[in-house]
C-alpha cells in the first residue's frame, strides 16, 4: 500500500477502495485484509487507530506500539484529530449544512449515539440522465468533516437526506448507482482525504493527503465544466 507518512511511532497508508481493514462479521469469508497486508509490508505489528469501510478510500492512521495506538485513539475520542472526505451526492444540497442525527451501532448494535457530520458544497453537475420524471440529474461534490465516528455515518446522514451517496449499494440510489457505472465509475465515491493531528511524541502538527484513484478521478473531472457525456 502507499505510504502517506511514516515514522518509528506511526504511519499513514492509502487505502484503496474494495479492500477490507480487518476481519469482521462483514468480511463474508475474505481472506486479504489491509491489517495482514500491512504487517507483512512493515514487517512489524502493527495497532489501527482507526476504520475505513471496505468501499471506502483514502487516509488510514496506524501506531507501531501499543502506547503510540493509545494516545492517538484518545486524541480521536477527544475529536482532536482533523478527518476530510470527498464524496459525491445526488441532488445539490446547501452549501454549508450540519447533520446531527443519532446513529446504532451497525448489525448487532442497535443502541443509537449522536453522530454529527459538517458538509461543504464543492460542486456541482447536471448530467443528461433522466431520473424521477426529470430529463437531467443533479450530482454535488461534497467535502464531508465527521465530528463523530459512527458506523457508516457520512453514507447513512447523506441518505437521511435523501442525498445518497453514490456507488452506496447499501445506503444510496440504484438509479444513480447505475448511470455512474455507465461511465465507468464503479467504486462507492467516498474518499478519506485528509487527517490532520499532533504526531503523540513530539506535538508536531502532521497533514496527510491521499490522491485520488483513477475511478474517482473520473467523476471528479465531472465537476470540472467540461462538456457533460449523454447517458440516456
Amino acid at each position: 500500500m502507499r505510504v502517506l507518512f511514516v515514522d518509528d511511532f506511526l504511519g499513514v497508508v492509502d487505502k484503496p477502495a474494495g479492500l477490507m481493514v480487518h476481519d469482521s462479521a462483514l468480511a463474508r469469508g475474505e481472506t486479504d485484509f489491509a491489517a495482514d497486508r500491512l504487517r507483512e509490508q512493515f514487517g512489524r505489528p502493527i495497532f489501527l487507530v482507526h476504520r475505513l469501510d471496505r468501499a471506502t478510500s483514502g487516509c488510514l492512521l496506524l501506531a507501531f506500539d501499543r502506547e503510540t495506538a493509545s494516545t492517538l485513539g484518545k486524541t480521536l475520542m477527544a475529536r482532536d484529530v482533523e478527518k476530510d472526505y470527498l464524496a459525491v451526492c445526488r441532488g445539490w444540497p446547501e452549501e454549508r449544512f450540519t447533520v446531527d442525527h443519532d446513529l446504532d451501532g451497525g448489525p448487532g448494535k442497535p443502541v443509537k449515539k449522536p453522530a454529527v457530520t459538517e458538509f461543504e458544497r464543492l460542486a456541482t453537475c447536471e448530467l443528461n440522465f433522466p431520473s424521477a420524471g426529470f430529463p437531467t440529474s443533479r450530482y454535488a461534490l461534497l467535502r464531508a468533516t465527521p465530528l463523530t465516528g459512527r458506523f457508516r455515518q457520512i453514507r447513512r446522514h447523506l441518505k437521511h437526506l435523501s442525498h445518497h451517496l453514490i456507488g452506496d449499494t447499501s445506503h444510496g440510489d440504484g438509479r444513480h448507482n447505475r448511470a455512474f457505472r455507465m461511465l465507468g465509475i464503479h467504486r462507492m465515491l467516498l474518499h478519506a482525504e485528509r487527517l490532520a493531528f499532533a504526531h503523540p511524541a513530539s506535538g508536531e502538527r502532521i497533514e496527510v493527503r491521499a490522491p485520488l484513484d483513477a475511478e474517482f478521478a473520473k467523476a471528479r473531472a465531472l465537476f470540472d465544466g467540461a462538456a457533460f457525456p449523454d447517458i440516456r
